[in-house]
């Protein structure tokens, strides 16, 4: 399959763009076996290859932990506490669902759509409930039991606490920890998740799947991505045959996205869930190597997403029209800012773009300040209004030299797990509607 991919992938790219594609590896360390990695000089001198983070700031902030940095000291401990909780959790396994998806294969990855609804009593002729209608805003329960969206979570943010728990301590604990829980999801052919997303966010009695369920990776994937980076500067468990093993997936995992029924129509997409896709594509293709690819989506998304789906005094139409309308007005511009932060990697500055009608990034996050400062109350529907979940893309503008941005730095809220802003510069999704 891996074969096909990049042909078909091609096709994708402008003609001048196809005739320059190449594949770059984009992480020096994956022809090697690096040894362990031991003490607190774990990867200091070696800046990760990470595709959305800036990697030489990681080094940096190592470099300055070494030294003594109170303040860095501080956060790390914060970021030690989450990991040291992960420890006691997992590995996770896509097999161990009850029941299959509805393909019957239990390798196949499986979830509920959230915000669909039993609308019958649930009887013996009619166990689900059906017909299912959709409730905007409000999770169901229901899809937390029986599916493999609650563990996918787990295993999203572990692998990203505990790779950068090791990177900044050199701790043993982190990596191998990280490396299992990677290994069985990913890698192990008896535990490992095909890399598809037939069946994601099905709907009882309507759908076996739907394209909306790729947001179900794409809304993190990136940030294992930058995680398998961060291993590969040298962690201890983390194998030459890890690497080879999640190489192959995210490249299989990247042409399903690109060729499929399911991805075509999540890309189409004109809300959030488009730009995520973006972003996750990119992102896969500049872990795996096909750097013109990554460009050429960054470079679309000017006039694709930040053109038709933002306005030009800074609203987003599409996510001010949900009942949760800050939640995915910062959500979808967690995407838009690692989209940039991946853009930063392949030459492409989306912070820059204007369109039109003044349309930009800086003026969507601009928007976002009196309320993400406290100064004013969001004006629009909002189920529950979380004040830390602007606060990564605040900082994101303000990284990228926005001067109102900066200003509001010093107000935003701290996130409940801290601020590791200083330890991994770049957007995280803070206020997850999954458990």
């Amino acid at each position: 399959m891996r074969s096909r991919t990049r042909g078909r992938l091609g096709a994708l790219l402008t003609a001048s763009a196809a005739l320059a594609a190449v594949l770059v590896p984009v992480s020096s360390s994956s022809a090697v076996d690096p040894g362990p990695a031991t003490g607190t000089s774990a990867g200091k001198d070696r800046a990760p290859e990470t595709v959305v983070i800036d990697g030489s700031r990681m080094r940096q902030a190592k470099s300055r932990l070494d030294a003594g940095d109170r303040e860095l000291r501080r956060t790390v401990r914060q970021l030690t506490a989450t990991a040291d909780t992960w420890l006691k959790q997992g590995p996770w396994t896509v097999t161990d669902k009850p029941k299959p998806a509805p393909s019957g294969d239990p390798h196949d990855y499986l979830s509920q759509a959230p915000y669909w609804w039993p609308s019958q009593p649930k009887t013996e002729e009619n166990p689900w409930g059906c017909p299912y209608v959709q409730r905007d805003g409000e999770r169901n329960p229901e899809v937390d039991t029986g599916t493999d969206r609650p563990d996918i979570g787990k295993v999203f943010n572990s692998t990203t606490a505990l790779s950068l728990a090791w990177y900044y301590t050199g701790e043993k604990k982190y990596a191998t920890h990280a490396a299992d829980i990677l290994r069985t999801w990913f890698v192990d052919p008896a535990t490992r998740m095909n890399p598809n997303l037939n069946h994601g966010q099905f709907i009882p009695c309507k759908f076996d799947g739907r394209a909306i369920g790729i947001i179900d990776f794409s809304q993190q994937y990136t940030s294992v991505l930058d995680a398998l980076a961060i291993l590969e500067t040298g962690a201890p468990g983390w194998t030459k045959a890890d690497r080879a093993g999640m190489r192959a997936w995210n490249e299989d995992f990247l042409d399903w996205l690109v060729n499929s029924p399911f991805g075509k129509e999540e890309s189409a997409a004109a809300n959030n869930h488009g730009t995520f896709m973006d972003m996750q594509v990119a992102g896969l293709a500049l872990a795996t190597g096909d750097k013109a690819l990554a460009r050429q989506v960054v470079k679309d998304a000017r006039a694709k997403r930040i053109d038709t789906q933002i306005e030009g005094d800074g609203t987003q139409p599409q996510e001010l029209a949900r009942t949760r309308s800050w939640h995915y007005s910062t959500f979808s511009l967690v995407a838009y800012t690692r989209l940039a932060d991946i853009g930063r990697h392949v030459g492409v500055n989306l912070w820059d773009h204007r369109g039109p009608e003044g349309q930009s990034l800086f003026k969507a996050v601009e928007y976002l300040l009196p309320a993400a400062t406290a100064s004013t109350p969001w004006p629009h529907p909002e189920l529950e209004f979380y004040r830390y979940a602007a606060s990564d893309i605040v900082q994101s503008a303000a990284d990228a030299g926005n001067r109102k941005a900066r200003a509001a730095v010093p107000l935003l809220e701290e996130p409940p797990l801290g601020d590791l802003w200083a330890l991994r510069p770049a957007a995280e999704q803070l206020d997850s509607i999954a458990p």
